[in-house]
């Protein structure tokens, strides 16, 4: 019987920034987790190994994971037959459930956010410096899906992951003027699979898909969520009062998920 995989990236985090995740999901998932992480992450690797992740090594700047993970997912994904995988940030999530347990609609399912493209001057920024104004222009009125969190089929995780990289590496983000002149990294390009994302999704690029709701889809985005409600187990609620599986980027609203997650940190032991 096929597995499913949850696929994520950890390069040059600390144990601190993984336990969350790694505990809760393992409390819901007992199979596969595989982690890219970088040949000096020896900490992580010892701690991943407990919870019986597979520790992939990559020799790669952690300012670059963010992009490169699509090139190192594929490689990982190579001769091996998963039934679904979630392809998802680690560092800002934390589960409530198994995210494999959700009636989806589509080979591959994306999770939107509560804000328009053009309405977000980062995700707008990142399409406008790599496909151009003029390409912005025709997906600006759609509604930001997050990168950071993907569920599909093998064959069409593949698909998508082949996509992302082949786009990332001939479209590359153009520098500010100020980072070009002195050769330094412009930061705002560190997040700029995101904007890949956005525009080739929005495009068509990928068929038979599916798009879910910030309020009540399976995967709460917190950064832009409207409504944030918690029940007495300080699980966080859609709009229909039902706990959603994932949560992530919830310390973009640390003012609101500050109780709540320190009241989970305590059932897992994380200080």
């Amino acid at each position: 019987m096929k597995k499913n995989l949850v696929l994520s990236s950890a390069s040059g985090f600390g144990v601190d920034q993984l336990e969350l995740f790694i505990k809760s999901l393992r409390k819901y998932y007992d199979e596969d987790v595989c982690f890219i992480i970088g040949p000096n992450d020896h900490l992580i690797k010892e701690e991943l190994k407990k919870y019986n992740c597979i520790c992939v090594e990559k020799n790669v700047d952690k300012r670059d994971i963010q992009s490169k993970r699509y090139e190192f997912y594929l490689d990982f994904l190579k001769n091996k037959d998963y039934k679904n995988i979630f392809c998802c940030d680690s560092r800002d999530i934390y589960f409530q459930s198994n995210p494999f347990d959700f009636n989806y609609h589509s080979s591959i399912n994306f999770f939107l956010e509560d804000k328009l493209i053009k309405d977000c001057p980062h995700n707008s920024k990142w399409i406008i410096k790599t496909y151009g104004l003029s390409a912005f222009k025709e997906v600006a009125d759609k509604i930001i899906l997050c990168s950071g969190t993907v569920l599909g089929s093998h064959a069409k995780m593949e698909e998508y992951l082949n996509l992302m990289k082949n786009k990332i590496s001939k479209f590359k983000y153009k520098k500010s003027l100020k980072y070009f002149l002195t050769l330094r990294r412009d930061p705002v390009g560190r997040g700029v699979d995101q904007g890949h994302a956005n525009y080739l999704i929005n495009k068509g690029y990928i068929k038979d898909c599916s798009f879910y709701a910030n309020s009540k889809g399976p995967v709460a985005t917190a950064f832009y969520l409207k409504k944030i409600v918690f029940d007495d187990q300080s699980r966080l609620l859609d709009s229909s009062g039902n706990p959603y599986s994932v949560v992530h980027q919830y310390d973009k609203r640390w003012d609101k998920f500050l109780i709540a997650v320190n009241k989970i940190k305590e059932n897992f032991s994380i200080a």
